[in-house]
């Protein structure tokens, strides 16, 4: 009686979905709070250097992850294509996280390395000279762009102080000296060359 009378009243009903598909989310979810494998950083990661870092800002504004993902599932069709599948430990220190879900283009998690500098500032300019049937824009603006380096210790301090990622005293002095007078497009390529790094 008590079971038909809450299936007959929706709101009731509705309460109780609420309340069952909570229950459930927290039992998956807390567990993953309290797991080193989620927490801690891979023996091999390292922080980004200042130039890779501009250079994940500007992937950011630039919307590159909108149509590039950096999260290798592990299947068996994707390993053998873009490498080892993505492990929280290499992303501990990624905020925002940029694992994505759409693939216009190719997952890029591991690309570091994959290409020389000089393809990628090809591929930047006019992706079409490298890919002929790339669908992606060119972003020639990026050559001529120069970096100031005036945020770029703020950058480095705030990961440290606010997500513990290591960067020394030396990392921050030197942050604006790193980049100061290097176009946007030597950061991205910096950044991408980075991506992977931590499973090569």
């Amino acid at each position: 009686m008590k079971h038909e009378f809450i299936e007959k009243n929706v709101g009731l009903l509705a309460i109780f979905i609420i309340i069952a598909i909570s229950f459930g989310g927290l039992a998956q979810i807390t567990p993953l709070i309290f797991q080193k494998e989620t927490n801690e950083p891979v023996d091999t990661l390292r922080p980004y250097t200042a130039l890779e870092m501009e250079g994940r800002d500007i992937y950011i504004r630039e919307g590159c992850h909108v149509c590039h993902s950096q999260m290798i599932r592990p299947f068996r069709a994707e390993t053998e294509r873009y490498g080892h599948y993505s492990m929280a430990g290499e992303h501990v220190w990624e905020h925002p996280f940029l694992w994505g879900s759409k693939r216009t283009g190719p997952d890029l998690a591991r690309v570091g390395g994959r290409y020389s500098d000089a393809w990628h500032e090809v591929h930047l300019l006019n992706p079409r000279d490298v890919v002929p049937q790339s669908n992606m824009p060119g972003f020639p603006w990026l050559a001529t762009n120069l970096l100031t380096g005036e945020d770029t210790a703020a950058k480095l301090s705030i990961f440290k102080d606010h997500f513990s990622v290591p960067y020394t005293e030396d990392d921050i002095a030197g942050a604006k000296a790193a980049v100061e007078g290097k176009t946007e497009m030597q950061a991205l390529i910096a950044y991408l060359q980075s991506l992977g790094h931590a499973f090569k």
